[in-house]
């Protein structure tokens, strides 16, 4: 009893620490995939390759934490214990977001240009240099069905102030979003930014346009993204967002 108390008990910590540095070394390739991108070490397709199969990697640390955990109680090994459980929060902390994107995948539709205006979306002009050779601005009629579909909340803000008002309203809640504004023109009631993502470094544009409608004005916003086919929902998140705090 005493020798497989020993040895469940050395197994526990080895497996424990095993769990730990594997969840450790693949946060830091995701992390090294992702800014490799952002700073055109690779390109996107690769970057993208580390970081999916670092996460499913991220899957491993689970058993081996269970196993852990399981020898450690065994052996009523409190050190053992607290490693097993590390690499169990470890690996459940780094691949909660992995999870949750996968889990998006089958829940949003596989489309990357958003828009209010379904009928007759905003365009861009200043952004258009930017996405040479990037995604297309797609707004088939397919892409157009699979938006409705998909996200049918996404609608025009209805201001009660005339046009001026409205376009400087607009402006400022650009700015609070933390977009990088391109474009600015009062006369055409059409503002243009960039949003950056924090680790991988892409880049979506957005299209907000303001016009007269009725005694007040109409704002439409249209987001797309520069690569990507699907984007996990994100296009229509920002644009809710940024509808709520106008």
């Amino acid at each position: 009893m005493h020798v497989w108390h020993s040895r469940g008990s050395a197994w526990g910590r080895r497996l424990g620490r095993g769990g730990i540095g594997l969840v450790a070394g693949c946060a830091a390739a995701m992390l090294i995939g992702g800014l490799g991108v952002r700073f055109g070490w690779w390109p996107y397709g690769a970057g993208l390759q580390v970081v999916r199969t670092a996460a499913w990697a991220v899957l491993a640390a689970l058993p081996i934490g269970v196993l852990a955990l399981g020898l450690a109680l065994r052996a009523a090994d409190g050190r053992a214990r607290r490693l097993a459980a590390g690499a169990l929060l470890c690996a459940v902390a780094v691949g909660a977001y992995p999870a949750y994107l996968y889990q998006q995948l089958g829940q949003v539709p596989h489309i990357h240009d958003i828009t209010t205006d379904t009928d007759n979306p905003p365009a861009f002009v200043a952004a258009l240099p930017m996405r040479k050779g990037q995604n297309p601005l797609d707004a088939s009629a397919e892409v157009i069905a699979l938006q409705r579909q998909g996200y049918p909340d996404i609608a025009p803000a209805r201001l009660d102030a005339a046009p001026a008002a409205a376009f400087e309203r607009a402006e400022r809640a650009a700015r609070a979003m933390g977009w990088q504004i391109v474009a600015s023109v009062p006369a055409e009631g059409r503002i243009e930014a960039t949003d950056t993502s924090l680790l991988f470094g892409f880049k979506d544009d957005i299209v907000v346009r303001v016009a007269a409608q009725g005694a007040g004005s109409r704002v439409d916003v249209r987001s797309a993204s520069r690569v990507g086919r699907g984007d996990f929902g994100v296009n229509a998140a920002r644009i809710r967002k940024y509808l709520a705090g106008l």
